[in-house]
């Protein structure tokens, strides 16, 4: 036991001794180790070092050139701004030495100046004592001089620049006033109600006769009309100014000879059941006109008394279709200028309302047609737009102009109206009267049918701007002394002739 502890104590301690040896073995190549690696870092370090000392060493030339450049840069930018700056100094002196003269010469211009006006005065006043006459008056004795060498320039260009604003204006009038008209495919045959009644024998005028002239006074005075039974076979005339009564008294009297009947009693219900009718056909007839033209709100009333214009005319013309045609022209115009086209479109239709009483209240168709308006509440614009279509007001607003403008074209336009004979020459004799009333005038003709006025002028009397002058002036009395429809052209020809004989 003894040996075998003490050979485990030895085999302990020898185990520990070898251990030991072992360890101090190791340790040695460790610290080896770490000098080697020490030395090799060493070197890396002392390497990398030197490179970047080398790299530092280049960077740093490379900054100086850089730098040198720029210093260069910045010298040469400083020498070129002294330049300037030594040019714009010899400059600015330049420009005040510049400023003085034009000072000096700004004030001898203006002495100069003063010197001229003085001798312009001196001038003035030598030619005035010289002449005897003034500034004035010698300006208009120049401007005269200067007219009379220059008239015919002066003419042409006032032709000229006539013309050429006529020529744009009626231009677009008419592109207007075409294209209104052709829009409107109304006939423009003129339509005359007739006052006859045809009888189927003569037998029949002795009926309507009666014992003693019983049954026509009866008839008259029933209808207000006077029947005129002549010799003419198979017609019978009937003759009132009321054309309703006209009316009224043509269907009572058909209604008795389909009859047979005629009596006083009779006579009084025919004539009785004829207003009836007549007065239902003129309301169908003014409801018919409004809502052609496409005029409402107005009152029946209104419509009654324009239904009456059914049985009217003026100058062969009816005077509703008249009217409903007006009415459709202003419509159409008033949408190419933009004015009212409703106002329009009432104030024709309703232009000519007085033409239905007329004949049994005092004053002209316009007048009570506007009191007819205002009685029965209609529209002030429509009254302000029918109210001047003859000038006996004035226009006030555009619908008035464009409804006077539908009437002439509605009354001018071929086969819508007929003249009688003596008015037509009468026409043509007023016209004619006025041309040749004025001085200077050796002939005056009225050429188609009124509607041109050719005037033949002295030329040693009249020159050409009184010429002119003559022409506006005989236009506008023929407006205001004469009443036509349409226009009527106006020509002043001044003609100068030179004639000699070779024998």
């Amino acid at each position: 036991m003894l040996l075998a502890g003490l050979s485990a104590l030895v085999g302990v301690g020898f185990g520990y001794f070898l251990r030991w040896i072992i360890s101090l073995g190791q340790r040695g190549s460790v610290e080896l180790r770490i000098k080697q690696m020490e030395l090799h870092a060493r070197e890396e370090a002392k390497k990398i070092t030197e490179e970047a000392q080398n790299k530092a060493e280049e960077t740093l030339k490379e900054t100086r050139v850089e730098f040198k450049e720029k210093e260069e840069k910045i010298k040469k930018t400083e020498d070129r701004l002294i330049k300037k700056e030594e040019f714009l100094d010899k400059r600015q002196l330049d420009i005040d030495k510049e400023i003085e003269q034009v000072k000096e010469k700004v004030s001898e211009v203006r002495t100069i100046k003063e010197k001229v006006e003085s001798l312009e005065k001196q001038k003035l006043n030598e030619l005035q004592k010289i002449s005897n006459l003034t500034e004035e008056e010698a300006k208009n004795v120049l401007i005269r001089e200067i007219e009379k060498k220059q008239e015919e320039d002066i003419t042409v260009r006032m032709q000229k620049l006539e013309n050429s604003g006529n020529e744009k204006i009626e231009s677009r009038a008419k592109e207007i006033l075409t294209t209104s008209i052709q829009r409107l495919a109304n006939s423009v045959s003129s339509e005359i109600f007739s006052t006859t009644v045809t009888i189927p024998s003569d037998e029949i005028k002795g009926k309507i006769i009666g014992k003693e002239g019983r049954n026509i006074k009866a008839f008259e005075r029933v209808s207000g009309v006077e029947i005129i039974v002549d010799d003419t076979p198979g017609l019978i005339t009937i003759s009132s100014y009321d054309s309703v009564r006209r009316q009224v008294a043509r269907v009572a009297l058909e209604n008795l000879i389909a009859d047979g009947r005629i009596q006083p009693a009779k006579i009084e219900e025919m004539v009785e059941k004829a207003k009836q009718e007549i007065n239902k056909i003129t309301k169908e007839k003014g409801e018919a006109a409004a809502y052609e033209c496409g005029v409402f709100n107005l009152d029946p009333r209104i419509i009654s008394i324009l239904g009456r214009l059914h049985f009217r005319t003026s100058y062969g013309q009816n005077v509703l279709q008249h009217s409903i045609e007006m009415s459709h022209i202003s419509g159409m115009l008033a949408a190419e200028i933009g004015a009212n086209v409703a106002v329009a479109k009432a104030g024709a239709l309703l232009h000519d309302i007085g033409k239905a009483v007329d004949h049994e209240i005092a004053g002209t168709h316009v007048e009570i047609g506007r009191r007819i308006l205002q009685k029965f509440g209609a529209d002030e614009k429509i009254i302000r737009a029918m109210e001047s279509h003859h000038n006996e007001y004035p226009y006030s607003t555009l619908e008035s102009y464009i409804v006077q403008s539908a009437d002439a074209i509605s009354g001018a336009r071929p086969g819508a109206r007929r003249d009688s004979v003596e008015n037509y020459l009468k026409r043509l004799g007023d016209l004619e009267a006025i041309a040749t009333s004025i001085t200077g005038v050796e002939k005056a003709y009225a050429l188609q049918a009124g509607r041109e006025l050719r005037i033949f002028v002295t030329p040693s009397q009249v020159n050409d701007i009184e010429a002119k002058s003559m022409a506006r002036d005989i236009a506008v009395r023929i407006e205001n002394e004469l009443k036509y429809p349409g226009e009527i052209r106006v020509v002043v020809i001044r003609e100068s002739r030179t004639i000699e004989f070779a024998r």
